[in-house]
């Protein structure tokens, strides 16, 4: 659809920021009441995308009530063969009477793109495999129905195809290689001694635009991070497939290789919330990468036992100038302040927190700047959510002292932006590599893979260990995901993380997709009943008990699940 000029720019601009929030009749008057917000379109029929100018942000956030603070984008960026064997996925699209290799089913991709141009994503034909391919970071054309970016089509692509120069048609790159490998691990047309898991199967993708400056500062991400993302690009780029899948009467498997440590890890976000929804429906079904955080000492857990109590937080700094945001979540029955000391002594002294409230302090000896700030009662949970960031942090070890105000549990969970989003050589001393499942694995109905290697039977070590910060089971399963072949946009190539893991079992579903969806057996399979499927059939060795945090409920093993469906 035409979006009008002005719009256009605004939407476009540097300065905007944008937000979800849920429908309702006061969202309504509060859009009327105020020409500083732009609502642009609805997500799943309830979740309202809106933006607004970034001076205008903080007073539109007192006017919803700091509990929608949830309502701000968090940042995304990627959680970056041999395996097919001992995941049963050969032995399943070898069975002569079943013929499963991912037909009449479509994989959607939210990513940084593909490589169009790939043989691997053509069929013999020299046709494209590729029905849609929707770019949010070309200003142009925008699907019917969105506001950002270019759409285009399978007709266009393959006239790109067939041209000397395809890129002067469709202009859309891969420049990070990501998305690339991830859906030719998944859906990959057979090449020489290489073939997807689902080779049949077709694609919509969709390649996400660059978060916003005022997410980008607001979460301290590098500046030569390239490849970070708004939550809220995510979502309306899930919210593309899913219509697309709809408007071609087809199943659909949308794999999430991204992830984000600065979310609430509890599946009450309105990010989970949105992605839980869209799990249950019927004919999709959503795979996400657990991450690859286990190790990488960014998380830290601890306990307040009484009012007047406290706990510290300490962050160790390596490099001048380091830039450093945490993000401190506690429950609804209690109450939390905070006081940051630096390297040198430097002090922030503790304040009472009201809701919303939000110190910045220039430090008198130092170049660091701190700024902390608190939100409670959160929509959704009710919790609440403590942020500190640093800037120019001076070298040494940093002290976030919580103090206690009202206790009843006293537990918090503490997170440091995932790797590559956060200054090198800035970690928690006294980490710990649970509750390192990043968000969206955490959204209730979704399936969470971690990573193993299928060459020894090892767990991959980064892979990320759960539980969900309420305790639920995440990852579900583990598949292979080290050293799995695919190809870049340079060609083939290897990957190990739990992205590549995603992958494959993304492509495993789209084999059970056909099976009930396009066969018949099962027409209103969605990711539940896939996910059942996939658990009941994974391996499990008698020296572990399951689920447990770093296996979920065992590997991936495709064949044993279709052996337990024939004794049901």
């Amino acid at each position: 659809m035409a979006v009008n000029p002005s719009m256009q720019q605004f939407l476009d601009s540097p300065d905007t920021v944008g937000f979800v929030v849920r429908g309702t009749d006061d969202l309504d008057r509060l859009i009327e009441e105020n020409p500083d917000i732009i609502a642009t379109q609805t997500l799943a029929g309830r979740y309202v995308v809106c933006y607004t100018t970034v001076e205008a942000y903080p007073r539109l956030l007192t006017t919803l009530g700091t509990g929608y603070i949830s309502s701000i984008a968090v940042i995304l960026g990627p959680l970056c063969g041999p395996g097919l064997k001992e995941a049963g996925i050969c032995s399943i699209r070898q069975q002569p009477y079943m013929s499963l290799h991912g037909e009449g089913v479509l994989m959607g991709f939210v990513d940084t793109g593909i490589d169009y141009t790939q043989s691997v994503f053509r069929r013999e034909d020299g046709s494209s495999k590729i029905h849609f391919l929707y770019d949010q970071s070309i200003t142009g054309t925008p699907p019917k129905g969105f506001f950002i970016g270019t759409e285009y089509t399978n007709e266009q692509i393959n006239r790109a195809l067939k041209s000397e120069n395809p890129y002067e048609i469709v202009p859309s790159r891969d420049t990070a290689g990501h998305g690339t490998f991830l859906a030719s691990v998944a859906a990959g047309q057979h090449q020489e001694d290489f073939t997807g898991v689902a080779p049949e199967s077709e694609l919509i993708v969709v390649k996400l635009k660059k978060a916003r400056p005022f997410g980008l500062e607001l979460f301290a991400v590098p500046e030569e991070q390239e490849n970070a993302f708004s939550s809220i690009a995510v979502m309306i780029g899930v919210e593309y497939i899913v219509q697309k899948a709809h408007e071609l009467k087809r199943p659909v498997v949308i794999c999430l290789g991204i992830g984000t440590n600065s979310a609430s890890h509890d599946g009450f976000s309105i990010f989970e919330e949105y992605l839980s929804g869209i799990a249950a429906l019927a004919g999709v079904c959503v795979c996400s990468a657990a991450g690859n955080e286990s190790q990488a000492r960014g998380h830290t857990k601890g306990i307040v036992t009484s009012k007047g109590d406290f706990r510290n937080i300490d962050v160790k700094v390596v490099k001048p100038d380091s830039n450093f945001f945490i993000s401190v979540w506690s429950g609804f029955t209690d109450k939390l302040s905070v006081s940051v000391t630096s390297p040198t002594g430097e002090y922030v002294p503790r304040k009472p927190p009201k809701d919303g409230f939000v110190l910045t302090s220039n430090a008198i000896m130092e170049r660091s700047q701190v700024r902390v700030a608190s939100y409670y009662p959160l929509e959704g949970s009710g919790g609440q959510l403590t942020s500190v960031r640093v800037l120019n942090a001076t070298p040494g070890v940093w002290t976030i002292a919580m103090h206690g105000d009202i206790i009843l549990d006293g537990t918090f969970n503490a997170w440091l932006p995932i790797t590559g989003f956060v200054t090198p050589g800035v970690e928690f001393l006294e980490a710990d590599p649970y509750y390192t499942v990043t968000v969206p694995s955490t959204a209730m109905g979704a399936i969470g893979c971690g990573a193993y290697n299928s060459m020894n039977g090892t767990l991959y070590p980064n892979s990320s260990w759960g539980p969900t910060r309420h305790e639920q089971v995440t990852p579900d399963l583990t598949a292979p995901g080290v050293n799995i072949e695919g190809f870049y946009p340079t060609g083939r190539g290897v990957m190990s993380g739990t992205s590549a893991a995603a992958a494959i079992t993304a492509g495993a579903c789209a084999l059970l997709m056909q099976w009930g969806v396009v066969d018949g057996n099962e027409p209103t399979m969605s990711t539940c009943p896939i996910r059942a499927y996939l658990i009941r059939g994974c391996d499990r060795t008698q020296t572990l008990s399951y689920p447990n945090p770093q296996w979920g409920y065992g590997t991936l093993n495709l064949l044993q699940s279709f052996q337990l469906m024939r004794e049901m």
